[in-house]
């Protein structure tokens, strides 16, 4: 598999790995935003990698991938709630724990989508975050900030930058888009789009002399 996220620059990763809850939320948006995503990656060939859980938006990404005909694996911890686990995968792997759990979702993905979600998509997607700040991966990493959902993270990662508790701009690993065809357009540039929107730009890698390293 590849590894730069810069090698798929031009086309998708073959396989992405997308981080969303088990549940649905409170807006309609954030439902119809997931199965759109979902649909599109099916459309392009693109496999998607998830959490395995056949509710909430986790559930309708699936549905609208296989419905389109797309493939999509889940990766589901041994303690897994009765019922939760999709039953009609592609692929399905069952792991210990939560940590087997996220390593196996990043080892079968070049990419990583982010949506709305609870505590357990923020986790995971300030892993991946954290890995890409200690140039531990250079996968592309976007978020699909549906209805501003991600506001008042990214505004926590611009104050966190600015208080100089981050030493690169969140921006050179970061990308965000409004929706699908933005997402889609990240991906096919890798992780350096610096597509955040406005009031939640990440500033210059330079910006009052702090090193973008």
């Amino acid at each position: 598999m590849a590894g730069p996220g810069q090698a798929f620059l031009g086309m998708l990763p073959p396989s992405i790995c997308v981080f969303c809850g088990a549940n649905q939320g409170t807006l309609p948006a954030y439902v119809s935003a997931t199965r759109d995503l979902g649909r599109a990656l099916a459309r392009e060939g693109v496999r998607i990698v998830y959490g395995g859980a056949a509710i909430g938006l986790m559930g309708a990404l699936a549905d609208a991938a296989l419905e389109a005909g797309g493939g999509v694996v889940g990766v589901v911890p041994s303690r897994f709630p009765d019922g939760g686990v999709h039953q009609g995968l592609t692929e399905l792997h069952v792991v210990p724990g939560m940590h087997e759990r996220k390593a196996l979702m990043a080892k079968l993905s070049q990419a990583y989508v982010v949506l709305p979600g609870g505590l357990g998509t923020i986790d995971e997607m300030f892993e991946a975050l954290t890995w890409a700040q200690l140039g531990l991966h250079r996968k592309p990493l976007a978020i699909l900030d549906v209805e501003g959902y991600f506001a008042p993270i990214l505004e926590f990662l611009q104050r966190a930058y600015d208080q100089r508790f981050l030493l690169r701009p969140v921006g050179e690993v970061l990308s965000v888009a409004a929706d699908v065809d933005g997402i889609l357009a990240c991906l096919r540039n890798g992780s350096r789009m610096g597509g955040a929107p406005a009031g939640a730009a990440f500033g210059p890698a330079a910006e009052n002399g702090r090193a973008g390293s």
